[in-house]
């Protein structure tokens, strides 16, 4: 199961080096609902290594302030404490958001 990102956990979560992958979604965003599974699913599957879950645009907001996400969904990919230049924004298959997994554990 996917982690809940909140403004109040987010940076410490981002701080404790281990990679992480924040999907910003929103309930009234049919892309980001239909994605919700496979971003469970990748939660699942990384858990030991990678820190995978979800923000809540109509219940936090400061993070995506501060990344400037514009357009839901939006994957941004984190390591060592700092945001990586890796981005996904709009709906994306399992594949793709894997593949982005495994490009950030090789940074």
């Amino acid at each position: 199961m996917a982690l809940t990102f909140t403004d109040e956990n987010v940076k410490d979560i981002i701080a404790s080096g281990k990679p992480v992958v924040i999907d910003f979604w929103a309930t009234w965003c049919g892309p980001c609902v239909a994605m919700a599974p496979t971003i469970d699913r990748l939660a699942e599957e990384y858990a030991d290594s990678v820190a995978i879950g979800k923000y809540n645009m109509d219940e936090q907001n400061d993070l995506a302030v501060e990344c400037r996400v514009m357009a839901l969904p939006t994957l941004l990919f984190f390591k060592n404490g700092q945001k990586t230049s890796l981005r996904l924004a709009g709906s994306q298959s399992y594949d793709t958001i894997k593949a982005k997994i495994e490009e950030l554990l090789a940074l």
